[in-house]
């Protein structure tokens, strides 16, 4: 009897796959906090994850296409342009790597029970 790496391990592997990527999203927001005219973008984490539930853009458990980039809202009007605001890049760099480390503890508690079946625990 196979063990199937997708079923046992869930959602978790995509979401942080997505994860990862929304990070490397919110560092180029940031790096681009001085240039005119930079839109704000995010990652839209909810329907990529809700594709991945669905079985959608997937291959063997592995995303096949980049989620879709949304545009983040502007709360404060820059003179240049730029809706980068600092404060909520912040805040959402904080909240991905809390949400990527909990994603990470889900997938290594997963392992850690296909090892404790193989091993006969």
């Amino acid at each position: 009897m196979g063990i199937s790496f997708d079923e046992h391990l869930g959602i978790h592997q995509q979401a942080l796959l997505y994860r990862e990527q929304r990070a490397t999203v919110i560092s180029g927001n940031l790096a681009n906090i001085d240039t005119p005219g930079y839109k704000a973008v995010d990652l839209d984490f909810s329907t990529a994850l809700q594709q991945a539930r669905e079985g959608k853009n997937l291959n063997n458990g592995q995303p096949t296409a980049t989620p879709q980039m949304v545009e983040r809202p502007q709360s404060q009007p820059s003179a240049d342009g730029n809706t980068v605001e600092i404060g909520q890049e912040q805040a959402a760099w904080a909240r991905n790597r809390t949400d990527w480390e909990t994603s990470f503890t889900f997938l290594n508690m997963k392992f850690k029970s296909l090892e404790k079946a193989i091993s006969g625990q």
